[in-house]
C-alpha cells in the first residue's frame, strides 16, 4: 500500500463551492481507497491506495490515474468541478523537510506552499511569478514553491497581486502550518 495526500483546489472558500468533510471522506472510500483521512475543511485527504503506478497502455501515469479518477467522482457527487493535486505521502515529507524551520504562518510571516499542476512542476515555473526581491523569498521543492514574506510587509510583496495570474490558476496552495500538520 503507498500513502497519499490529495489537495482539493477552491473548495468551501467563503461558502462557495460546500464540500463536507464526512462525505468527502466517503467519496475517497467509494474509489476504493484505504484508511482515508481528512484534515480541516479545506479539502486535504490523506489515503492509501495499492495501484501500480507505473505508466498504463495510453502512457499516462498512475499519478494521472489517480487524479482523474478522483476528479471524475468529485464531480458527479458534488455537481462542480474540482480540480485535486496528489502526491506520495513521501513527497509531501520531503517537501516539509526543506521548508525553513524559521519560516512560519503566524503575527508577524505568512508562509505559503503553492502545489503545482503537471506542466508548471518545475523551477522555472518561479520565473513566472512576479515578486518583490526585497521582500518575498521563494524557493522550489518537489514540485512546489515555498512562499514567506513578513506581514508588514505584505503590501511591497508580490503575492498581493498573485490572484488571477497563470501560475496561481495552475496550483493549489496551504498555508505551512497545514503542510505541517498533514507531513506528521
Amino acid at each position: 500500500m503507498q500513502k497519499y495526500v490529495a489537495l482539493l483546489r477552491g473548495i468551501n472558500v467563503g461558502g462557495n463551492n460546500r464540500v463536507e468533510m464526512p462525505k468527502l471522506k466517503l467519496a475517497f472510500e467509494g474509489l476504493g481507497y484505504k484508511n482515508v483521512k481528512t484534515y480541516i475543511n479545506s479539502g486535504n485527504v490523506i489515503f492509501e491506495s495499492d495501484l501500480d503506478l507505473g505508466k498504463d497502455d495510453l502512457g499516462k501515469n498512475g499519478l494521472g490515474q489517480i487524479v482523474a479518477g478522483i476528479e471524475a467522482s468529485l464531480k458527479k457527487r458534488f455537481g462542480f468541478e474540482i480540480k485535486v493535486f496528489v502526491c506520495k505521502f513521501e513527497t509531501l515529507q520531503k517537501i516539509c523537510k526543506e521548508i525553513p524551520k524559521d519560516w512560519q504562518n503566524d503575527d508577524s510571516q505568512k508562509t505559503d506552499i503553492l502545489f503545482l499542476w503537471e506542466g508548471y512542476n518545475n523551477k522555472e515555473t518561479i520565473k513566472l511569478i512576479k515578486t518583490n526581491p526585497e521582500v518575498d523569498s521563494l524557493l522550489f521543492s518537489n514540485g512546489a514553491i515555498i512562499w514567506n514574506i513578513k506581514r508588514a510587509d505584505y503590501a511591497k510583496s508580490g503575492m498581493k497581486k498573485f490572484i488571477g495570474t497563470e501560475v496561481y490558476k495552475n496550483m493549489t496552495a496551504r498555508n505551512v502550518n497545514t503542510v505541517r500538520k498533514l507531513g506528521e
